[in-house]
């Protein structure tokens, strides 16, 4: 039965997910593909740290370990940052091997680069996992495309936000108690600008803006307004009108081939798609000429979610369906 080894790079949470999901689904990857996955190496910072424990892996710190072994067939990427994901990801395809990535901050700069470098050499770089965790909004947009045209994506695609807005409306708490509670949940990161100022949300929006329309907005056209100016008055005004705050991400084109992107938060009334959606799930709503509105809503983060979107990933690149991913 053939082998594929893979590596991963990074072994904070996504990492660990990774580990843990084809781990604990081996045998079901083995009875659908006919294949069995050998997790060669992790890639971490300091080796001197206590980790799950990987029997049969190695943990390494030194990238060239795993990239000069010419036995690796597949890297997953779930380290932070732009650099030195992005060269790491691209000597990986240098050297034949299929990447997977978590990393938005980076894709959402040289996600185009780094596709087509990958098509040039004959491999696959997939990152479904960059936008929205475990909502399929990536194969979701792919698949549309051949036969129908995206003119607008718009929707929810930071969950740490979602959730501290959810609470200051349900338990009528101010912003900076509601973030405490999501950092204590593990929702929020001990520094939580990227989620509350909006610069999550925008970075995901450009890599749906590259995947839909073929290109993004200059940067600096693009409004972005985080959730840290929401108060708790306004969110008990909102209320009593029935009205929910999102913070919400938008992208169109109009007939003339202009984007227009924003991202910040607004109220929404009842009859808005978005309006339910509550917690830190994330929800996209994607307009087309022919299909008209279609939303899609799930855990947009976590081991778990973000995790099995890389799996599913795998799955894709070896040919096979991926049913058998789980979600949490």
């Amino acid at each position: 039965m053939p082998s594929i080894k893979v590596a991963i790079l990074g072994f904070g949470t996504v990492g660990e997910g990774i580990f843990r999901i084809l781990n604990e689904r081996k045998d079901d990857i083995k009875q659908e593909t006919g294949h069995t996955i050998d997790i060669v190496s992790i890639l971490v910072r300091d080796t001197a740290k206590e980790y799950l424990a990987t029997p049969g892996t190695k943990i390494t710190n030194d990238i060239q370990e795993i990239l000069s072994n010419p036995d690796i067939d597949v890297i997953f990427e779930a380290i932070v940052g732009e650099e030195p994901a992005y060269s790491y990801l691209r000597e990986a395809i240098e050297k034949g091997c299929h990447v997977i990535t978590a990393n938005k901050t980076m894709f959402a700069k040289h996600g185009p680069a780094l596709v087509k470098h990958a098509e040039a050499h004959g491999v696959q770089a997939r990152y479904e996992a960059t936008t929205a965790g475990g909502v399929p909004i990536i194969r979701t947009i792919t698949g549309l495309l051949p036969a129908d045209r995206v003119r607008r994506i718009r929707g929810i695609l930071n969950g740490t936000s979602n959730f501290i807005l959810t609470k200051m409306r349900e338990e009528e708490i101010p912003f900076k108690a509601a973030l405490h509670e999501a950092q204590q949940l593990g929702y929020a990161e001990a520094d939580p600008s990227d989620d509350v100022s909006g610069m999550d949300a925008f970075r995901k929006l450009m890599i749906l803006s590259a995947l839909a329309f073929g290109r993004q907005p200059d940067w600096q056209d693009v409004p972005i307004v985080g959730i840290d100016g929401v108060t708790i008055e306004g969110v008990q005004d909102a209320s009593k009108g029935r009205l929910h705050y999102r913070h919400v991400a938008d992208i169109s084109v109009d007939e003339d081939g202009v984007l227009r992107g924003s991202v910040g938060p607004v109220l929404i009334g009842a009859d808005h798609p978005l309006y339910g959606v509550d917690g830190v799930d994330n929800a996209v709503i994607v307009d087309t000429d022919h299909l008209g509105s279609l939303t899609l809503i799930g855990p947009g983060a976590g081991m778990y979610p973000t995790g099995s979107a890389m799996v599913g990933d795998f799955l894709q690149i070896i040919g096979k369906r991926e049913s058998i991913v789980v979600t949490g």
